[in-house]
């Protein structure tokens, strides 16, 4: 009905600004121009000053491959599987169900930067559109075992509601490892191969996980090459992916301990986060120097680095929080 209105307004524009002077027309055409942009469902001028969620419906995969070779250490193997994920379903014009990751590994490695650099890349004019990013923090969202009933009730509704807002809708569930077990259950229909549910179609929403269980498996089995003398990057994703899908469905301190999720085949890659080593900890702290606006010192960054790199006790081969304390230590060194 807007846009009606609005053609039959630009219709009428033609016959009533001869009545006007030469400012009052330009003025009257201005404001027609800005009425316009907003009452169209894909103006530019719409989303700039709003939040639009149609504007842009699929990621620049060379972009985002920058932006995650260029901020992202150690983790070609997570890397590699986000951007062949995202580039599959990007270029399926109606996704057969949503695209569902689930990000393992330590603390420190990167899962939750992964995740932001996404949301960052995913909508129109480089401005993350927070109303269709939507975060849930396990310790703050869910923090009692003994709510979750109505837990579920809630999350429902929730991704109920923006994804018919917006069918491109991010979820990002976080500390998966505490999440009360069962209540991820609950999303399983949303998850799965549907045309519609009441009229609300899925395809194309996308939903992250992160947990840090598995991350000791991962640990131990990049642990394992490096002891046989062979490359991290020679480590079978495929193998890797297999593992932590036993790992979490077996172990209770996972959200998807027993889950349906993982008996239904619902999450699309289990995607590892290697344990960050020596040489990956400087490029954190190069990076970190460089944000803070300082110069490159490789003393300082030889330095910090060191101290970080602390598992296992004999070999000294990772940093066990990864690149998590950086920041703090670059600033107490300067």
């Amino acid at each position: 009905m807007k846009l009606l209105n609005a053609a039959v307004f630009f219709i009428l524009v033609p016959t009533l600004t001869p009545a006007l002077d030469p400012l009052s027309t330009s003025v009257f055409m201005g404001s027609a121009a800005v009425a316009w942009q907003l009452l169209s469902p894909v103006s530019w001028l719409k989303c700039s000053l709003l939040e639009c969620c149609s504007m842009k419906d699929t990621l620049n995969i060379s972009v985002i491959k920058m932006d995650l070779d260029r901020k992202v250490f150690g983790q070609h193997l997570a890397i590699q599987i986000v951007l062949r994920a995202l580039s599959a379903n990007m270029h399926s014009k109606r996704p057969r169900k949503p695209l569902v990751m689930s990000f393992h590994g330590w603390t420190g490695t990167g899962k939750s930067f992964v995740s932001n650099i996404i949301a960052e890349n995913l909508y129109q004019l480089n401005i993350p559109r927070r109303r269709f990013v939507h975060h849930f923090s396990t310790v703050l969202h869910f923090p009692h075992p003994s709510h979750v009933h109505l837990y579920k009730d809630q999350l429902q509704s929730w991704i109920r509601g923006n994804v018919s807002a917006c069918p491109r809708s991010l979820f990002i569930f976080s500390e998966m490892d505490q999440m009360p077990h069962g209540l991820i259950d609950s999303i399983v229909p949303f998850l799965d191969y549907h045309e519609e549910i009441d009229g609300v179609y899925y395809g194309k929403a996308i939903f992250i996980f992160l947990n840090n269980a598995g991350g000791d498996k991962i640990t131990e089995i990049a642990l394992d090459y490096w002891r046989r003398l062979k490359r991290r990057e020679d480590i079978p994703v495929k193998e890797l992916q297999s593992l932590l899908s036993e790992e979490i469905f077996r172990n209770r301190n996972s959200g998807f301990f027993h889950s349906q999720l993982i008996q239904k085949n619902l999450i699309d890659y289990f995607i590892p986060f290697l344990p960050l080593e020596y040489k990956h900890v400087r490029e954190c702290v190069r990076e970190e120097l460089r944000m803070q606006g300082h110069p490159a010192d490789e003393d300082l960054i030889a330095e910090i680095a060191l101290a970080m790199t602390n598992y296992p006790s004999e070999e000294r081969l990772y940093s066990s929080n990864g690149c998590k304390t950086v920041a703090s230590r670059v600033t107490l060194s300067i």
